[in-house]
Parts: C-alpha cells; sequence; structure tokens
C-alpha cells in the first residue's frame, strides 16, 4: 500500500509538472481557463447591476448568462445553491485550483526536500506561485460560505489574481520580475541612499507646498461636495474662507457646512498627508493644478520642474539603469548564441538579398519588354529611370500634402481645391498603379526571384516590405472608389465602433503611407524590423508580463475608484475596460486625474513609483535597439577646433590702430583690470535687464526700476560704440587694413551680436524722441526684445554653436530617426483626425478662439473654469447642453498633428477620446513614444559628447600632475585625503581638554554599543520632529491638541528637541578638533554641510523665540506656521548619522561643471525664449479667458461679450475688473509654465497657431536640449556617491598605463 502511494504521488507530481503529455494538455488546459476568467471578469464589470450602462455594453446579458460566466447577480439562476454571487465559471474555477493546490502540497517533497513535514509545506505556502493561488480561491469559500450576508465581492476582486498564474506558461514569463530582483540586489548598496534623497526631497517639497498652497481658494476643491451645493462649476470658492485651523468654511458660495456635511468643501493642501500626493505626481513630471497654483507656488513648481525632478528620479533611474544593464548582458548572451546558429545569417542574408534586387542589372539581347522594365523600375540604369524614381517620391509627398490640406474644409463653395485635389489623387494611384504592376511583372528577370519560377518568384516579391508600400499606395483608393465595397466595409467597421470614419476617410489617410516610399533610401522601418526580430524573446516576456501588469492595476483601480464621489474620476473607473484606458497612461509615466480615494492614491503612487518602469521596459526596448542599431552606422566625424582657454583673438597689431584695439580688448576684459571688472559688470547688467523684463510684464510693475532700465540701455550703448571702434582689432570683422577699419564695422554692425544689441537699444532711444510713436505704443512686445541680451553670453559660453556640430556628427542617425518619428508622427496624426473628428460626445472645456463657448446658455449651467490639467471637477452634461467637443480640437490634420506630438512626447492632458481614438493611443503609448523620443536623445547626447571631447583634450593637455580625486572633488576632499593617517593637534588648553575631545569624539562618531544607541536616539528624535510636522499640519489633530489636549504638548516636545539638538551641536564643535571629517577644525565643522544642517535644526526655534519675545510674531500666526513647518528640514540630520548624499551636491556640481558651461546657457536660452514667445502669442488667447458670471461669453450687436474682444485688455476696458487671464497673463507665470513644458508635461495645450508652433519646436527639440544639463546633474550625482566605480577604475586604470608610457 505504501508503494502504491508512493507510486500514486509520483504520478500526480509529474503530472504537475507537465512532464508528460497530460500533464502538458492540463496545464494548457488551465491557461486557457485563466484566460477565460480574465475575459469574464472584464466583460462582466460591464453588467454590475449598479454601474450597469446598456451604451457600453456589446450584448444584453440575463441571469443564465450571468450565471454561467459572470456572477452579478445574487438573483441568477444558481440562487438556488444560495452561495450569493457568483458563476458555474467561478465554481469550477475554483473547485479545480483547489484539487491542484491539494495535489501540489500532497506531492511537495517531491519537488524539494525543504517542503517536507508541516513546515515545508507552510514553506511551501509562501511562495509566490502558491499565494496566487490562494489568493484566487480562499475569497471564494470566505465569501460563500463564512460571510455570505456580507456585501465584499471578495470573489470578483480578487479573482485578478489569477492573471499571475499565468506566468507558469514558460518559465521566462517570470522574467521581468525575475529582472526586478536581480536589479535590487545588485544595487542595494545605492538604493538605499538615492531612497534618502528622494524621499527627503518629496518630504520638503510637499511641506514647502502646504506651506504655500493650504490658503490659496484657488485649490480648494467641491467636486464631491453634496447635492444641496449645487453643481461644482457653480461653486465660486474665491468667497470660501479658512479657518485657524485650515478648516474650508463655503457659506458665501452657497454650500454651507451641517452635521452631516462638516466640511463639504476641503483644500487639496490641507496638511501635509494631503500635499504630498500632488507633490509626488509633481515630481514624477506631472502638474495637474498646473494653473492654479499661488505665486510662491508657481516659484516652488518651477524648482521643482528644473531640479528636484532629476534627483528625485534617482531611485527609479538606478532601477532603470540595473534593468538596462542586466537586460544587455542577457542579450549579449542569446547574441552569442545566435551567432553559433544561422539566426544572424538570415538576417544578413535578407539584407544583402535587398541590395542585390536594386544592384542588379537585366541583360537582354533582345531587349525584351521585361528586360526593359526591369532596368528602367528595379535597376535604375538610366537618366530617365532615376527621374521617374524622383517624380514618384513627389507625387507621393504632394499626394500626402493633399490630404493635409484637403482636411481644411473650405468655407468657399467656388473653390476648386477639392477638385483638384481629387484629380491628383486619381492621377496618383493610376501612376502607382501602374508602376507596382510593372514592377511585379518585371522582378523575374532577377535571378533571386525568376530562379523561383515566375509565378512563386513574383509571389515572394510581393511580400517585400517595399513592395507592400508600393500596395498601399493605390490599393485603397480602389476600394474607396467601388460604392459597394465602401458601403460595405463602412458598415461593418461602424458596426464596432459606432463613431467610425467612414471607409472612404479611412482609404483618403492610407495615402500619408506613401511616405514610406523614401524608406528605400533611410532603411529607417528596416532597422526597426530588424530590431523586434533581435529583441523577440525580451519583447515577448517583458511585454506578456507588462500586459498582466495592466490588466492587474487596472481591475485595482476599477474596484477602489468606481464609487469615487468625484463624477469624473469615477466615470473612468466604472468598468474594467474603461479602467484600462486611464490605467495604461498611468504605466506610462501619466497622471492625467489626481482625485482619487486614499486607496487609488496608494496604488497610483505605486505605479508610478515602481509598475511604470517594469512597463516601459518593452518600450525601452524598442527605443534603445533603434539608438544601438544606428550606433553601428558610419558616423561622420566632427573635427572640432580645439579650444583655447583665453577666448580673446585679436587681429595682428599692423592692421589695426592703437586705440582700436585698446577698445577692443577693453570690451573683452582682457590687458587689464579694470577690462576684467567691466566683463563682469556686463554679464552682471545682462542678467538684470533680462530679470527687469521679466518683471516689468507683470501687472503695475510696468514701471518697475524704469530708471536702472535706462541706465543699463545707457552702459550697452556705450559697450556697443566701444565694439563698433574696436572692430578693426577683431580678427572675426578685420580685413583690409587699406579700408580704415570701415569694411570692419561694417561687418561688425551685421553680425548676430551687433543686431542683437540694435534691437534692444534702438527701441528704447526712439520710443522717448517719439512720444505717441508705433514703437512707444507698442512698447510691451518690443520689451521682450531685450531677452535676446542672453544670447551675448554665447561669446563667452558657447553653446548654440555647438548645434551644427551635434547635427554633423549624428548626420546619419538623425537622417534615419527623424524619418521614422517623422512619418509615425504623420500617421498617427491623421489616425487620429479619423477618430475624433467626428466625435461629438466627448464634452472638453470650453475653446472659444475653436469657434465654440462653454455650454449653452439656455442650459443656464455657465460655470467658473476649474483647470485641472484635462479639466478635473467638470460636470458630464446632456447631449443638449454640450457645445465644445473633442470634435473642435480635431477640426483638421493640422490641429490634430499639434496634439499627436503632445502625445509623443508621452504626455496625455487628453484623455476624452472615444474607443477608437483610444485603441489609436494604445499603439502611441506602446510603440511610437520611444521611437519618436530619438531624434531629441540623439541631440542631447551629442551635445555631452563634443563638451566631454573638449573637456578630455583639456585635461590632456594639462601639464600639471595634480593628485587625481573623485568626481567633483575640491579642497575638502583633497585636504581630507592628506590628513588621513595623521595625529589630531594637541589643544591649546592641556592635555586633560584633549582627553574630554576624544571621549567626546569617540561617544559621537565611534561604534561602540553607547554611540550606536545615541545615534539611534537621535534618529528617533529627528523622525520624531518630522512626525510632529507632519500630524500637527492635520487640521483635525491641530484643532483636537488646541481644545482637547491642556498643555501645549508639541511646544513641550519641541523644547525638548532644540535642547536635545543644541547640547549635541555645541559637543560637536567642541569634538571637532580631533575629528578627522571636520579637518581637525571646529570652524570648518561649523561651516560645512553637517554643520550647517545641524545649526538650521536649533537656529529657527531661537529666532522664533526672539520675535515672540519682543511681540513681532504672535503664536498661531503665518510666521509662526513658517517656523513650525521649517522643522522638517531637521530630517537631513538623518544623513550626518548614517551616511552621504546631499552633502555631495557640491561635489555634483563641480563635477558637472564644464558640461553645465556649455548646456546651461543653451538651455535657459530655450527658456527663456520659449516662455517670452508663448508669453507674447497667447496672452490675450480667450481660451484661456475668464469672465464674471454677469457678462455673456458671446454678445450682440450692441453688447459685446467675453470672448468677442481682441485682448483682454479691451475687455476689462469695457467690463472693469471683470475679465481676466487664467494663464500667460505675465512672463513669471508663463516662465513657471514653460519649465513645466520642458519636462514633457503639458497642462495647456489650446493654443494659437504661433503658440502651437513654439509647442511643436520644443516637442521635437526643446525638450530633449533642455534636458542635457538635468540628466549631466543625474550622471555625476550617481558617480559622486558611488554609481558607476566600475567606470571609474577603469579610467583611473586608463590613466595609469598612459602615465608609465609617458615615464
Amino acid at each position: 500500500a505504501a508503494a502504491q502511494a508512493a507510486t500514486s504521488r509520483e504520478e500526480v507530481h509529474t503530472f504537475l509538472a507537465a512532464e508528460k503529455n497530460a500533464g502538458r494538455l492540463y496545464s494548457r488546459f488551465s491557461v486557457v481557463l485563466v484566460l477565460v476568467n480574465i475575459v469574464a471578469f472584464v466583460l462582466g464589470s460591464l453588467y454590475v447591476p449598479e454601474y450597469y450602462d446598456p451604451a457600453f455594453v456589446p450584448f444584453q446579458c440575463g441571469p443564465t448568462c450571468d450565471a454561467l460566466w459572470f456572477g452579478n447577480n445574487p438573483d441568477n439562476d444558481l440562487v438556488f445553491l444560495h452561495l450569493g454571487a457568483t458563476s458555474v465559471l467561478e465554481i469550477v474555477t475554483v473547485l479545480l485550483f483547489t484539487v491542484e493546490l491539494g495535489a501540489r502540497l500532497w506531492t511537495a517533497d517531491l519537488e524539494r526536500d525543504a517542503y517536507r513535514g508541516i513546515m515545508g509545506r507552510i514553506r511551501l505556502l509562501l511562495k509566490f506561485d502558491c499565494l496566487v493561488d490562494l489568493a484566487s480561491i480562499l475569497p471564494f469559500y470566505v465569501d460563500s460560505f463564512l460571510l455570505r450576508e456580507t456585501d465584499m465581492y471578495a470573489s470578483q476582486a480578487l479573482r485578478m489574481f489569477r492573471l499571475f498564474r499565468m506566468l507558469r506558461i514558460d518559465s521566462r514569463f517570470d522574467f521581468a520580475l525575475c529582472l526586478l530582483d536581480d536589479v535590487l540586489i545588485e544595487q542595494r548598496a545605492l538604493l538605499g541612499t538615492a531612497a534618502f534623497v528622494g524621499g527627503t526631497i518629496w518630504l520638503v517639497c510637499s511641506s514647502l507646498y502646504y506651506l504655500f498652497e493650504r490658503r490659496n481658494t484657488d485649490m480648494i476643491y467641491c467636486g464631491a461636495a453634496p447635492d444641496y451645493c449645487g453643481e461644482e462649476g457653480a461653486i465660486d470658492t474665491s468667497l470660501c474662507t479658512y479657518d485657524e485651523f485650515g478648516f474650508v468654511d463655503c457659506s458665501a458660495a452657497g454650500c454651507p457646512q451641517t452635521d452631516e456635511y462638516p466640511e463639504p468643501c476641503y483644500s487639496l493642501f490641507r496638511s501635509v498627508p494631503m500635499a504630498s500626493y500632488l507633490t509626488l505626481l509633481n515630481l514624477f513630471g506631472e502638474y495637474p493644478m498646473i494653473s492654479n497654483h499661488s505665486t510662491l507656488g508657481m516659484v516652488l513648481g518651477t524648482v521643482v520642474a528644473l531640479i528636484a525632478v532629476a534627483f528625485f528620479g534617482i531611485p527609479a533611474s538606478i532601477i532603470g539603469s540595473g534593468f538596462e544593464d542586466i537586460i544587455s548582458r542577457r542579450k549579449d548572451e542569446m547574441m552569442e548564441i545566435k551567432q553559433r546558429s544561422a539566426a544572424l545569417d538570415v538576417l544578413e542574408e535578407e539584407d544583402q538579398r535587398e541590395e542585390e534586387e536594386h544592384a542588379f542589372v537585366a541583360h537582354d539581347e533582345d531587349a525584351s519588354l521585361s528586360s526593359c522594365l526591369y532596368n528602367f523600375l528595379h535597376a535604375q540604369t538610366g537618366f530617365w529611370s532615376v527621374f521617374f524614381e524622383y517624380y514618384t517620391l513627389a507625387l507621393a509627398v504632394a499626394s500626402a500634402l493633399a490630404y493635409m490640406l484637403d482636411t481644411m474644409k473650405s468655407k468657399d463653395s467656388n473653390s476648386t481645391l477639392p477638385a483638384f485635389f481629387g484629380q491628383l489623387e486619381t492621377v496618383s494611384a493610376i501612376v502607382f498603379t501602374a508602376e507596382y504592376g510593372f514592377k511585379v511583372y518585371s522582378i523575374v528577370e532577377n535571378p533571386m526571384y525568376g530562379g523561383k519560377g515566375d509565378f512563386m518568384g513574383r509571389l515572394a516579391y510581393m511580400k517585400n516590405f517595399s513592395s507592400l508600400v508600393d500596395l498601399v499606395s493605390f490599393l485603397p483608393f480602389w476600394i474607396g472608389y467601388s460604392p459597394t465595397l465602401d458601403g460595405l466595409l463602412t458598415g461593418a467597421i461602424r458596426f464596432v465602433f459606432s463613431s467610425a470614419p467612414s471607409l472612404g476617410s479611412i482609404t483618403q489617410c492610407f495615402r500619408l503611407l506613401r511616405l514610406l516610399k523614401f524608406e528605400r533610401y533611410t532603411k529607417a522601418f528596416t532597422t526597426f524590423d530588424d530590431i523586434i526580430r533581435e529583441n523577440i524573446d525580451v519583447l515577448a516576456v517583458t511585454g506578456f508580463t507588462a500586459t498582466i501588469m495592466w490588466i492587474f492595476f487596472s481591475s485595482v483601480l476599477y474596484f477602489t475608484e468606481r464609487d469615487n464621489p468625484d463624477a469624473e474620476t469615477a466615470s473612468y473607473y466604472s468598468t474594467v475596460p474603461r479602467s484600462m484606458w486611464v490605467t495604461l497612461l498611468n504605466l506610462s509615466g501619466e497622471s492625467p486625474l489626481s482625485n482619487y480615494s486614499t486607496a487609488g492614491k496608494v496604488v497610483t503612487a505605486m505605479i508610478g513609483l515602481v509598475a511604470s518602469g517594469l512597463f516601459g521596459i518593452p518600450i525601452g526596448v524598442l527605443g534603445g535597439g533603434f539608438e544601438e542599431l544606428a550606433d553601428e552606422e558610419e558616423e561622420g566625424e566632427v573635427e572640432d577646433e580645439d579650444e583655447s582657454d583665453d577666448q580673446y583673438e585679436g587681429a595682428d597689431d599692423d592692421k589695426c590702430k592703437p586705440f582700436e584695439k585698446s577698445c577692443y580688448q577693453f570690451v573683452n576684459g582682457v590687458g587689464s583690470k579694470a577690462a576684467g571688472i567691466f566683463g563682469l559688470v556686463t554679464y552682471t547688467l545682462i542678467v538684470a535687464s533680462v530679470a527687469l523684463g521679466i518683471v516689468q510684464t507683470c501687472a503695475g510693475y510696468e514701471s518697475f526700476m524704469q530708471e536702472v532700465d535706462a541706465m543699463i540701455v545707457v552702459f550697452f550703448s556705450v559697450e556697443y560704440m566701444l565694439r563698433l571702434i574696436g572692430a578693426p582689432a577683431d580678427a572675426t570683422f578685420a580685413t583690409n587694413a587699406s579700408l580704415g577699419g570701415l569694411k570692419a564695422r561694417f561687418r561688425f554692425m551685421c553680425s548676430l551680436f551687433s543686431l542683437i544689441d540694435l534691437l534692444a537699444i534702438v527701441p528704447f532711444f526712439y520710443a522717448n524722441a517719439f512720444p505717441g510713436s508705433w514703437i512707444d505704443r507698442n512698447d510691451e512686445y518690443l520689451r521682450m526684445l531685450r531677452l535676446f541680451r542672453l544670447l551675448k553670453l554665447e561669446k563667452y559660453f558657447p553653446s548654440l554653436t555647438l548645434i551644427d556640430d551635434v547635427f554633423r556628427l549624428k548626420k546619419q542617425k538623425l537622417i534615419k530617426t527623424i524619418f521614422a518619428a517623422g512619418t509615425l508622427w504623420i500617421f498617427f496624426a491623421s489616425l487620429l483626425f479619423l477618430a475624433e473628428s467626428e466625435d461629438t460626445s466627448n464634452g472638453i472645456d470650453p475653446v472659444p478662439l475653436y469657434g465654440c463657448s462653454a455650454y449653452d446658455d439656455g442650459a443656464n449651467v455657465r460655470k467658473k473654469r476649474f483647470f485641472l490639467g484635462i479639466g478635473q471637477g467638470k460636470k458630464k452634461l446632456a447631449s443638449n447642453e454640450m457645445d465644445c467637443t473633442m470634435s473642435d480640437r480635431f477640426t483638421n490634420f493640422f490641429d490634430s498633428f499639434v496634439y499627436t506630438g503632445i502625445h509623443l512626447t508621452g504626455d496625455y492632458p487628453l484623455i476624452e477620446y472615444n474607443t477608437l481614438g483610444r485603441i489609436i493611443n494604445f499603439f502611441i503609448v506602446v510603440a511610437a513614444v520611444g521611437v519618436v523620443s530619438i531624434p531629441a536623445g540623439l541631440i542631447a547626447s551629442g551635445f555631452s559628447e563634443l563638451v566631454e571631447g573638449r573637456v578630455a583634450r583639456k585635461k590632456s593637455l594639462c601639464k600639471t600632475t595634480a593628485k587625481r580625486g573623485n568626481a567633483g572633488d575640491d579642497w575638502y576632499e583633497l585636504r581630507l585625503a592628506e590628513l588621513q593617517g595623521q595625529d589630531p593637534p594637541k589643544s591649546r588648553f592641556g592635555p586633560t581638554c584633549d582627553d574630554l575631545q576624544y571621549v567626546v569624539h569617540n561617544f559621537l562618531n565611534g561604534d561602540s554599543g553607547a554611540s550606536l544607541a545615541f545615534r539611534w536616539i537621535m534618529t528617533t528624535v529627528t523622525c520624531g520632529n518630522v512626525l510632529v510636522v507632519v500630524m500637527e499640519s492635520i487640521p483635525e489633530v491641530a484643532r483636537y491638541l488646541d481644545r482637547e489636549i491642556p498643555f501645549d504638548v508639541i511646544g513641550t516636545f519641541e523644547m525638548s528637541s532644540v535642547a536635545f539638538f543644541t547640547v549635541e551641536y555645541v559637543l560637536r564643535l567642541f569634538s571637532a578638533p580631533k575629528n578627522v571629517q571636520a579637518l581637525f577644525s571646529s570652524w570648518t565643522y561649523a561651516t560645512t554641510f553637517f554643520g550647517l544642517v545641524d545649526l538650521i535644526s536649533i537656529l529657527p526655534w531661537f529666532v522664533y523665540m526672539y520675535l515672540r519675545a519682543f511681540g513681532h510674531v504672535v503664536s498661531g500666526s503665518e510666521i509662526a506656521d513658517v517656523f513650525s513647518v521649517l522643522r522638517v528640514f531637521r530630517v537631513l540630520q538623518i544623513e550626518g548619522l548614517w551616511g552621504v548624499a546631499f552633502s555631495k551636491l557640491d561635489n555634483v556640481f563641480r563635477a558637472s561643471k564644464e558640461v553645465l558651461k556649455a548646456t546651461a546657457l543653451m538651455a535657459m536660452i530655450v527658456w527663456v525664449g520659449c516662455a517670452a514667445l508663448f508669453y507674447i502669442f497667447e496672452q490675450n488667447n480667450p481660451n484661456f479667458r475668464e469672465c464674471d458670471p454677469t457678462v455673456p461669453l458671446f454678445g450682440t450687436e450692441n453688447t459685446p461679450g467675453c470672448y468677442d474682444f481682441a485682448s483682454t485688455a479691451e475687455c476689462n476696458e469695457f467690463y472693469p475688473g471683470m475679465c481676466s487671464q487664467t494663464a500667460f497673463s505675465d512672463l513669471p507665470s508663463t516662465l513657471f509654465l514653460v519649465a513645466v513644458f520642458l519636462q514633457g508635461e503639458w497642462g495647456l495645450t489650446d493654443f494659437t497657431w504661433p503658440g502651437r508652433l513654439v509647442c511643436m519646436f520644443l516637442c521635437v527639440a526643446g525638450i530633449g536640449l533642455y534636458a542635457i544639463p538635468i540628466g549631466c546633474l543625474f550622471d555625476n550625482f550617481g558617480a559622486v556617491i558611488g554609481m558607476g566605480n566600475e567606470e571609474e577604475e577603469d579610467e583611473e586604470d586608463e590613466d595609469d598605463s598612459e602615465k608609465e608610457k609617458m615615464d
């Protein structure tokens, strides 16, 4: 019996291990069963009674259908079982998986000896696979038998965990999860430090946002207010007030507090914990509250966008780079295996075959028609064949442009353009049809195809990529040309997508595919095909894992958000299919919504911190593989001229007069100390001039420091005259001395920097000389010309001049990637236009510039505009109330082109797409974003390569033999290295003082039990202080402490903490002469990072007590709250106790100095220049205009409306103080918006056409150029704290070998 039992167990174990056919068959069946469960779960969410909407269901499902598949209704046909809401599918699945789990436990010891006995089986149950099984089956038993009367939805909610059983299909499918484990193990030494950096930045920024925004009425949220408050948009939050604890009272706005609803409206920054979620979104690069920030909030938001995002992203970047390294290593291993086989040879043979196809020339003595056609179309042996090739390419471009222009419907019914476009398309289709037919007919002249026989050879050719491109160039035209076929296919399409365009519109869109004819010259998509084939294994396993994560998190958010009190958020999560759309964007790094429940915020934060990195692996593989293959192409080399440290280059002395040379040297800071001071003043005044120009755009500051502005203009006028006089001494302009310098001065006056000076100077003098002139009236715009003075710094910090070098360096790669990116951009823009041009069901915020207002005035539901990214808080309207829809944004191809460009940067400020639009955007997210970002990445890497090359050449020319340190080392690190191993100096107060200093030093910094205990106490007190700041910010806690606690608990704890920190600070000062880290100096300790942190932790309290003692500050006032929140900076003390991170920031900036010098100016020019253009173009955009409710949106003949005025100023002249601009109203606020745009976050999108051009520039190149200095800071931060040690060691070894050779 024992032998039979053992045999049975072995057979069961073999069956479960799928080692035999029966086991493999069961394994496949279980996979199918899981898939059926997942499909049933996703579709079943459409039929949940509480959220059922007939408009979104593909078919009706009665009691029998529900009993078979979904189990949503407890009254279905299985009611006799008394198990609650369940289904046959659920019962069968649970029973089968229960038996399987029991069998696995029964045979566990046969799998591993460690699973023997009860403890071994418990150990097995704790494995990931078994936990998935338990999560899949236990909730059913609990829900059906133990808690039958409750409404837990447990069996449905946890059914999604069965997804992870799919990982058992193949051991490769847990590849991504195993990768995460490998990365965490390899990078564990750095992740702790990086997590401290990210967490500290998050905490500090959250506290500052709370401090700046907690009294901002624009941050009051009423989206979940009860019905008695009316519609959310009807509540004027400017009438709401805050009490001393931070509670919001909107009684004056018609939304009073009641016992049931004590706070119907609340601030989104009412406490540090609440502020932390929105801060986290900002640190992800998402700004859902972009138009609601206060002035200080904008300043902080700008700092976050410019700097904090880069440092906060270090942990994610470590994980990302770890993924990249491991994937690269495994890919190299797979490549080695493939190289041993014929896998790579297949690719090479196909490429060679394609080249031979065009290189072969047919020789036929009889000159048959077939050979002539082959030589003409394929081999292109003559002039006319090349001409015809260029003609077809031109025809492809012309037909594509014709399609784009044809989408702009002309209002002139007599226009001949549509007829012309139709004729052009007919001619194009005929030409491309004939070309394709002749190519297919003649291809058999090539032995590569002819050797297979005429039919099979032509068929093989027709399957080539280039042949398929030729086919789609004309086939859609003939399909759409047939009325019967057009009607049949259009009906089929609209059966699936009710609002889909007609087949005729779709076939017209396919004209754009003719642009792929250029593929023959660029090989861009051929490279893309090679990438997919080379990385098919990685893409399969990571793509499969990403899909599982997508469905899993969509299901989780479906359960957490479908009952969200915010109507808009709940509408996007009412079913799992709808939830999958926004979750897809979350996993791609987007956060278009922000009003989640607490559970939803936790889940979306987890997605942003971890899951988006895993989800992005396949996208990164596609983009990285494209660039990697492009790197293998032969690149042009840029011979960069050696830079001289001295940028002064004068003309020969015999070609200029002494006075001219003196003027030239003086303005260039050469020759004397006074000249150096003049140069420093010039730099300072350039920055001051730009800053004044920015401030003077603010309302009420138009004349701010006007006298200083005039003095600056006079200074630059004098500087210009000196440069003009000294032009003959400048080698750039000096020519023939016999001309007396006249030609040199003329050439100088025509130079770029001269024109910049004139544009900044001349309008000032002209406006003062001729008051009331056109220049004087438009002085507001002409002031923007002063911003061009930033370009003058280019002479001292060359950056823009590197652009030409970058393009030459990356020429071949840029041609290939720009073609691929541009083609995808055009094609997806046309698809989105087709999908959304007729979308009148999805309402949007008012876009009067595009021809629509907010709502029908007759509906009497006009609302105050509440910008939250995509319009959060926007109520859903009935069809008779809706006026602005997505069709107003996508009126033609060019409108769609702009929005598609924004999406291709990875940002989704618009999410109100129909079903077809969402499917198109799915492919944009998973495929196109990675490819389109490559050109910008190439430009950025080109800048880095050029600058680093120059730095390397300077180092190689350096004759000094200074001791090499780590990245960014300065005097402190070098001095510390010298003092290592030396004895501390003796104290002037004698040996007793020495002994006491040693004792204190060993106690504070030693490794004894007492020292460790002291550090843990310090850490606990520090964390306690931070926790107090966080808890005290919560209004409920603050009110409880004020009213229920008889004594000042917070004040007592603060006083005790300050006393503790003060004693610790004094002891460190006292023992510093015996601490080598302080360079044996109390002053060094006090003036370095750790000493300053210790001082900052106590100084605000003493300042506050001093001010309070003399009546300058009252307890509970705004200033007192500022001092209270500043305690959060004490978290930096933890660094001094356990490690280093922020203390190395100065090293980071020193290590980045050279790249920052070359690129920071360029980034600043992009930032300030684009902000100035946006300000000029968008300051009167009616899409961003808001008027008082008493002002009509559109007026009559005698009474103009809000949107009828050309400018907001004109609106205020007619309606005093009733019109305002919600965005781009002044340059400082525009700088904040553009700083956010440069992060790839487009919180605003409905620009004028000039603004759209600036937007597209930022999408194409601006974001990449701007990211160079930020990326450099990250790289060097990693180098300073220890990332990339292997590379540094390799460099040191190379330097040592070079020194040995020199010796």
